[in-house]
């Protein structure tokens, strides 16, 4: 069929006639039969046979399937990657390599290259790219992996590969490209839905209601409205729903034209209301078929092409070749002018094949890269008005182009690409205000989702900026000084925007709108960093662009001073004439792009070198330094009067506008300082300190004598506004001097930079790697320079058992450390000072004019006004850092004089003269005394002890200063240091006496609290005798009893001491009452919980028993689990008024919170949760505490005879109750607590499974503990804490008692049905056999359960007899012969193997083997931990005393246990002494149907000794976990990559979270995958690690847990990275991440003991801040 039709094509005038009438043919009929006809695999199959394979055969001219394997093995692929990245899969980046931080790889790729061996980031792919492998502009070195290393050999890569193909090939795929491409391209860019293009004839009479996607309606919205529209049920509208979210549509509606409107009229009825109504077409289904059938062309196509790079080609020519309509006429051009025309779906497949077609050839690349930029403001206004995200849209495709070094040069200067984008972004922000400027605090809704999407345009120009050129054309000069000249107008809109106005007297009442302007800023801080380096690559383009950037401020700043009011200002003889502005009256902005653009091109102007090499071509002669100054001084005094509280009735906006400004990540407050030293180097000293005096609003004070004084009395609230004014000032006045560290600003470089940015942080504390990360300044390639410096100040403190390593500052460089560091803040200065206080303190050490402010006569006027006002102590006019910050400024003064006399070799050389200016008196209009002269008057002033030392050392400072001046002046040019009196030996002198002091003070106070403690235990024992007295006499009790049971200490059975009944007294933690407990007292009750569990399950996906039923015998372990909360006890009256109380107190709490919190996330107090009262622990019962009982004994024989005796002969008889009221309420409380939790039913008291769920709760909790104490290799007594102690004790002692409170008959039949487990009844029907009995359990419901069957004698006490020890004895001997018939065997002799072969023979049905030896090993290794679990049992039930053995691990175990057990040693005894009773019932046991089945493959059989579970070992890389996790697909979404992989950490299960495709219901409510999964892998419990990439930047390791209440965090991150060890999710800056092991073992540590739920609790509890989220959706 297809060769003839191949045949009949091949011929055919007009092919494209042809095929359309084939398709016109059989497309309706495969694709439009409504939504109830086939499927998915059937429209697969019958899409490639009838219209895929024709085609195929026409373009290959062979047998398909051979046809192209010949194309691909003639085929010589291209040397690039091209893998396309899926959502969530793991890329690498070089940072020593790579051209940019796009330049990713594969992993495949990497792991093939030499950069595995580099320094590299790991992040996770949103999906779209694609690998850089083999792009030689993408590395600096190594572009090729070993796959993808091009053979030198090869000469095909300058060749076409078109003309390796076949010619009449070439034609065919021309035809058939061309053909097929225009089909779909028509059908997709189709605006009518009820006809077809030519050719394409429509058939029948049928719609389609089709539904598109947006952005703006939530999941809720639209499945609310399609239940309404198409009268659909909640399940099918969220398959509704989530089709539309993922492919872009969905059919919701299928019949005639009038049904399908009805349905649209409805949906955009519903959903008009709020927003835009939803996108409803109605669509003929012909219409519908071949849109379908477009995107699998498409799809087919991206495939083909594949197999050889010349179709790819051929491709590429036939998609960009123009139509007769000229200009974007190609089909390429039509398919992006359409883009935001067309769904989801089609999209996505369209941009596939872009880039396996037109971005995997170069050549093509380049002409598809024109065209891009030729539409690039129509496609970015297309987008603008989308609402699509930016990942589905055309325009995301600019990363591949814009990113190639060659490809951006050449579209910045053919296209002009550069000046376009910046165009195009400024014509989408129209709002201004009547000067020009951005105005966003009226933005609607709607203008700030458009604001939000038009800031993509500036990641584009990131892309073409992102690499610097090291070659200038003069077109690429004239085209990049052109967009510099759109970029000034944008930031000139900029400049000044937003500007505040203080708010006096009344709050403001609304909080403007901030951020839109703030973000924009902080957007552009890359590009203006950006446009700095590539005009420092080039002299004649630096000093063009330092050019036009000055003239755009000159023009901002051209009417500053207009029809302001001048002014002259007159300090310490020096006088300077400005205008009068005051920052705290008129309007004044932090926006300042223009000043920070020109702050950086003025340092590079120093750093190049160029201001000295051509100082005729900078305009220097224009820059006015007061205008330049300005403006960065209002903003800097802007922050210093928010600081100081004037601005506070501005309301939080402007508060967190000046912290975004102070903040090291943004660098506006770097750039602005940088600005303001420039103008105070070109200024004198004296008139720059006076305007700043002016702006800062201090003038008036340091000019008047009595000023002062007047303000301090008037009002304390302006004193305190002016000394932190002062303070802030005198801070501003340390950077402009000190902050020289800046390369172009001193002479250093970028390496100390950041050495300085290091040392600094370090003085803070000793920090993790990713905090350094994150508090220094990063570049445009997110790069800090971290690692080039670290080692070389800092030494590297290896984590411990947190997994939390620390670098610590070395000493050597503690003094570099300056506590006015620039880019500390307050907190940060405070933590330094503290942590510094014993350092040397020290500045920069470069020297320029700057220096001159030290010096100048109106700094010293201050400095003396501030000294002065502290001589006098209670003035309180000054602040101690007021006068620490002056005394800093002395001393930077003293050690440039001094630093210029060591330099300097005759006294002309020396222009800083400090020394002779501080030695004079005050000038007018202060009259106080010299600096020199204030500083002697404060130095032994008792106020100021804190200062003294810095004080002395500047008195000796001037004292060696003045010494080197004489001898500088007396020709010896010999460097005079402070000596041995210098301030250091008197700092260390100090610090010793110090220390000699506070030693001496805290031996004497410890030995006062010791003399207190002393007095104190004599007082405590003479009030307590009688206290004391019985502790003495139960420790002389236990002494005695310890020394009976020496030679034999038994739990169970005849042989069991007796003991001496002692008082247990217990204190109520509510109403610290104390309490004796008894059977007939008050209840007394510990707090505990109750959970559900699978912990010790070997088949988890076994459905735990419900309200159906509930098996007595289960081989596989699944039950309820008790933890204590604490170990203090709570007591109630006979009305349980302490815990009634309590809880009632807890509800009205609760009810209360959810009023005002909208829920609590901790516990929950519907299901009867509470925390602890004392540690909070998260309890939902409470567990009674039940005095102790004895019992005699009978012999084995005769105790079967007795208890057959008695079940024949029970009764109901009438009871007396053994309990008081208070107790057996108690009891009951309990039970129907594991009743509840265990079966998820509503309290029944009256049910017959109540006891059977608290013995299986008591079993399980010992089974569990056993476990965990086995694998910790930790003894199997005294090792438990308190509380679990405790709760045992509680927990067996309850479980014996509450027979008490169940119907007689009840606990009598069950049992009947145990005993008859192991000895036959003809009465009882259906027992299990004895592979299907878990014989621990059995054990403990058979101990428990034979309390009631003796619960009666003659005098009607109630007694417990040695039937426990045979019941242990036949349980022993039965697990024995169940450990046997699973069992492997070997060879050895010994007595133990004789009689273990013996028991082996005593059955056909048990394996025939010829040695016992490895049985009896296979025996004893699989009966100790029944054993084990055994003896915890019987010691809390009978408060028997462990041997010294078990308190201790290590050899002699099995000994010790059997002879606590009553048991011998060699077990096999039991058989050989109760021969003639044991050997029937082994009988009975083999030959049960069921063991035969199970034997024979039937049933699971369960080896013993159990392994332990453990959570499943992960990847210790985590880019394999993220690769396995990006390659699984969601389950019910056809193959869709899942967007949010969860994995189960207990069992290994990926599932696909946080979406509405995989939602189930569990009891009535729509859950989440994982929530569901809790049910099934651990009865409502569940561990996941989720692996979802949300952004590009970000991958969370979190574990996230399913308790029975809502799901939740758990903070824990497992892969962190491997050298560094920190805490913080690491993976946003990219550092290849490793697991943590103890962490991981940490987690399934607390799995095991089921202390999650208890650590979700204290987390959250402790945490208030956590929002509600509907976790059940996970």
């Amino acid at each position: 069929m297809w060769s003839e039709l191949d045949s009949v094509w091949a011929s055919a005038s007009d092919l494209q006639q042809d095929v359309y009438h084939h398709l016109a043919l059989y497309v309706p009929r495969i694709f439009c039969l409504g939504p109830n006809v086939g499927g998915e695999q059937r429209e697969e199959l019958a899409c490639q046979l009838l219209l895929l394979a024709p085609l195929e055969w026409l373009l290959l001219g062979e047998e398909p399937s051979s046809g192209l394997a010949g194309l691909q093995e003639k085929n010589q692929p291209s040397h690039l990657c091209g893998h396309v990245f899926r959502v969530g899969e793991p890329t690498y980046s070089c940072r020593e390599c790579a051209a940019d931080p796009t330049c990713v790889l594969c992993m495949q790729c990497f792991l093939g290259s030499v950069h595995k061996d580099h320094r590299y980031r790991m992040t996770t792919s949103g999906g779209g790219g694609f690998c850089d492998c083999g792009d030689a502009e993408a590395w600096k070195k190594g572009p090729y992996c070993q796959k993808h290393t091009p053979k030198e050999s090869s000469r095909y890569s300058e060749e076409d590969p078109v003309a390796q193909l076949p010619p009449e090939m070439v034609a065919r795929s021309c035809s058939i490209f061309s053909i097929l491409l225009k089909y779909a391209v028509d059908m997709l860019t189709w605006d009518q839905e009820d006809q077809l293009p030519a050719g394409l004839q429509e058939r029948g009479d049928t719609y389609y209601c089709m539904l598109f996607n947006d952005e703006v309606h939530t999941y809720e919205q639209v499945i609310y409205t399609l239940q309404k529209a198409v009268n659909c049920s909640q399940k099918e509208a969220v398959s509704f729903a989530t089709t539309v979210d993922r492919d872009g549509r969905k059919s919701v509606r299928y019949g005639d034209f009038q049904f399908c409107e009805q349905a649209k009229s409805v949906i955009v009825r519903n959903t008009s209301r709020q927003s835009k109504p939803l996108r409803v077409q109605v669509m003929h289904s012909s219409v519908v078929a071949h849109q379908c059938f477009a995107l699998k062309a498409l799809s087919w196509l991206g495939q083909i092409i594949q197999y050889s790079d010349g179709l790819r080609r051929i491709l590429c020519q036939v998609g960009l070749q123009k139509g007769p309509e000229g200009e974007n006429s190609s089909l390429v051009d039509r398919l992006m002018l359409n883009d935001s025309k067309m769904w989801k779906g089609a999209r996505n497949i369209y941009h596939q094949l872009l880039m396996n077609s037109l971005l995997m050839d170069l050549k093509y690349k380049k002409v598809f890269a024109i065209q891009f930029a030729k539409n690039y403001e129509r496609l970015q206004n297309d987008y603008v008005k989308d609402d699509h995200d930016r990942e589905f849209s055309i325009t995301d495709l600019s990363v591949q182009m814009f990113t190639v070094p060659s490809l951006a040069r050449m579209l910045m200067v053919e296209e002009n690409l550069m000046t376009t984008i910046i165009r195009t972004f400024v014509d989408h922000l129209r709002h201004r205000d009547l000067q020009g400027r951005f105005q966003f605090d009226r933005y609607t809704a709607q203008q700030a989702f458009k604001f939000g999407r038009v800031q993509s345009l500036i990641g584009d120009l990131k892309y073409v900026l992102i690499s610097r050129p090291t070659e200038w054309s003069d077109q690429l000069r004239l085209k990049f000084l052109e967009g510099v000249d759109a970029f000034l107008e944008l930031l000139r809109c900029m400049q000044g925007m937003d500007p505040v106005v203080r708010q006096v007297g009344q709050h403001i009442e609304m909080e403007p709108e901030w951020e839109a302007a703030f973000t924009l800023q902080m957007k552009l801080t890359h590009i203006i960093s950006m446009i700095q380096e590539w005009s420092s690559t080039d002299e004649r383009v630096l000093i063009e662009a330092y050019k036009k950037c000055l003239s755009a401020l000159s023009q901002c700043q051209s009417g500053l001073a207009d029809g302001e009011q001048p002014i002259s200002l007159s300090l310490a003889g020096h006088s300077v004439d400005t205008f009068r502005y005051q920052v705290s009256q008129d309007k004044v902005s932090i926006h300042l792009p223009l000043c920070r653009l020109l702050a950086g091109l003025h340092v590079l102007l120093s750093r190049t070198e160029v201001a000295s090499k051509f100082p005729e071509q900078l305009p220097l002669g224009e820059l006015s330094p007061p205008l330049l100054i300005e403006l960065p001084l209002r903003c800097l005094v802007l922050c210093a009067q928010v600081h100081a509280g004037m601005w506070r009735r501005n309301g939080f906006s402007l508060i967190n506008q000046v912290i975004l400004v102070g903040m090291v990540s943004t660098g506006l407050y770097c750039q602005l300082c940088c600005l303001f030293q420039a103008g105070a180097s070109m200024m004198d000293p004296n008139h720059f300190l006076m305007i700043v005096l002016s702006r800062f609003e201090l003038f008036h004070i340091f000019s008047s004598a009595d000023c002062r004084k007047r303000y301090r009395e008037a009002n304390k609230d302006v004193v305190q506004q002016n000394n932190t004014l002062i303070e802030e000032m005198l801070h501003l006045i340390i950077m402009v001097v000190g902050e020289r560290f800046v390369s172009g600003v001193g002479q250093v470089e970028p390496f100390d930079e950041v050495r300085r940015e290091i040392i600094h942080q370090l003085s803070i504390r000793p920090m993790a790697h990713s905090e350094l990360v994150k508090a220094l300044p990063e570049n445009g390639n997110k790069e800090t320079g971290l690692e080039r410096v670290i080692d070389t100040v800092a030494s590297f403190r290896k984590p411990g058992v947190t997994g939390r390593g620390l670098y610590e500052l070395r000493p050597e460089w503690n003094k570099h450390f300056n506590l006015y560091f620039h880019h500390y803040s307050r907190a940060d200065q405070s933590k330094a000072e503290e942590a510094q206080r014993k350092q040397r303190r020290q500045n920069g050490e470069d020297t320029g004019s700057l220096v001159n402010l030290l010096q100048c006569d109106v700094l010293l006027a201050v400095e003396g006004a501030v000294l002065q006002w502290a001589v006098e102590p209670s003035g309180g006019g000054w602040t101690e850092s007021m006068l620490q910050r002056v005394l800093h400024l002395v001393g930077m003064a003293l050690l440039e004089e001094q630093q210029q006399l060591e330099n300097s070799s005759t006294e002309d050389d020396i222009s800083f003269n400090y020394i002779c200016k501080i030695t004079r008196p005050g000038e007018a209009p202060s009259t106080s005394g010299s600096v020199l002269a204030l500083l002697e008057s404060l130095q032994n002033a008792p106020h100021l002890e804190v200062h003294k030392d810095m004080i002395t050392w500047i008195l000796k400072m001037v004292s060696n200063i003045k010494t080197m001046r004489e001898r500088t002046s007396s020709n010896s040019s010999v460097t005079v240091s402070p000596g041995p009196g210098g301030p250091e030996e008197v700092v260390r002198d100090k610090d010793k006496a110090e220390r000699k002091r506070k030693a001496e003070m805290a031996r004497l106070r410890r030995e006062k609290i010791m003399a207190q403690m002393s007095e104190m235990q004599k007082h405590f024992i003479n009030e307590n005798k009688e206290l004391f007295q019985q502790s003495l006499e139960e420790l002389e009790a236990s002494t005695s009893a310890a020394a009976e049971t020496s030679v034999s200490q038994v739990c169970v059975g005849p042989r069991r001491p007796g003991g001496v009944e002692h008082r247990q007294l217990v204190t109520c933690i509510l109403c610290q009452e104390e309490q004796e407990v008894k059977g007939h007292g008050r209840a007394m009750v510990l707090a505990a919980f109750v959970q559900r569990s699978t912990v010790l399950s070997k088949n988890r996906r076994r459905v735990l028993p419900g309200s159906g039923g509930w098996s007595l015998f289960e081989t596989d372990i699944s039950a309820t689990h008790t933890d204590q909360s604490e170990q203090p006890k709570l007591v109630h009256d006979d009305d349980g008024v302490c815990v009634c109380r309590y809880f009632e107190a807890v509800q009205l709490k609760e009810q209360r919170r959810q009023q005002r919190l909208r829920g609590h996330t901790s516990y929950d107090v519907e299901n009867g949760e509470f925390l602890c009262p004392l540690c909070e622990c998260l309890s939902n019962t409470v567990i009674p505490l039940l005095p102790h009982t004895h019992s005699p004994d009978h012999s084995l024989e005769t105790w079967l005879k007795t208890t057959s005796q008695q079940i024949a002969a029970l009764h109901a008889a009438h009871r007396k109750k053994p309990f008081s009221s208070s107790v057996s309420e108690m009891i009951t409380t309990f039970s129907m607590s594991t009743y509840k939790v265990g079966l998820k039913v509503n309290p029944n008291e009256q049910d017959h499974r109540v006891p059977v769920l608290s013995w299986s709760t008591c079993a399980y909790t010992i089974q569990a503990i056993e476990r965990l104490l086995m694998d910790e290799e930790k003894p199997l007594f005294g090792s438990l804490p308190c509380r679990q102690d405790d709760c045992l004790s509680s927990l067996c002692r309850f479980s014996s008692s509450c027979w008490t409170v169940a119907p007689p008959t009840t606990v009598h039949k069950h049992f009947i049905g145990l005993l008859a487990a192991l000895v036959p009844d003809s009465q009882v029907e259906n027992t299990p056999c004895i592979l299907d009995i878990d014989m621990f359990h059995l054990l403990v419901y058979s101990v428990l359960s034979y309390s009631s069957v003796h619960s009666l004698d003659q005098s009607g006490r109630s007694v417990v007899d040695s039937a426990h020890l045979h019941l242990l004895h036949l349980v022993t001997v039965a697990h024995m012969v169940q450990i046997l018939l699973s069992s492997t065997t070997g060879h050895d002799n010994s007595v133990e193997a004789e009689a273990c072969s013996k028991l082996h023979k005593c059955d056909n049905r048990l394996y025939n083997v010829s040695s016992g030896w490895q049985l009896w090993r296979c025996v004893k290794a699989g009966v100790t931990p029944f054993l084990r679990a055994a003896a915890l049992f019987f010691h809390y039930l009978n408060s028997t005393a462990p041997p010294a053995d078990l308190l201790v691990p290590g050899v002699g175990q099995w000994e010790a246990l059997c002879s606590y057990l009553s048991l011998p040693s060699n077990l096999l005894q039991l058989h050989h002494s109760h021969r003639a009773v044991l050997e029937p019932l082994i009988h009975s046991w083999c030959r049960h149907p069921g063991v035969h089945q199970t034997l024979r493959g039937g049933g699971v059989i369960v080896r013993f000794p159990r392994e332990s579970n453990r959570l499943i070992e992960l990847p210790e890389d985590y880019s394999v976990l993220i690769n396995q996790a990006s390659s699984f697909t969601c389950p019910r979404s056809g193959g869709d990559k899942s967007r949010a992989p969860t994995l189960c950490l207990v069992c290994g299960c990926m599932l696909c979270s946080q979406s509405y495709c995989c939602q189930t219901e569990v009891d009535g409510e729509d859950v989440g995958a994982c929530t569901a999964h809790t049910f099934t892998c651990g009865a409502g419990l569940g561990l996941f690690l989720s692996t979802s990439a949300h952004t590009r930047a970000r991958t969370h390791t979190h574990i996230y847990t399913y308790t029975h209440t809502p799901l939740k965090p758990y903070p824990p991150v497992l892969y962190i990275p491997h050298l560094f060890s920190v805490s913080a999710p690491a993976s946003r800056r990219g550092n290849p991440l490793h697991l943590c092991p103890d962490r991981y073992r940490k987690i399934e540590r607390l799995w095991r003991q089921h202390g999650v739920a208890e650590v979700i609790g204290h987390a959250q509890e402790a945490n208030q801040t956590l929002v509600a989220i509907d976790w059940q959706h996970l």
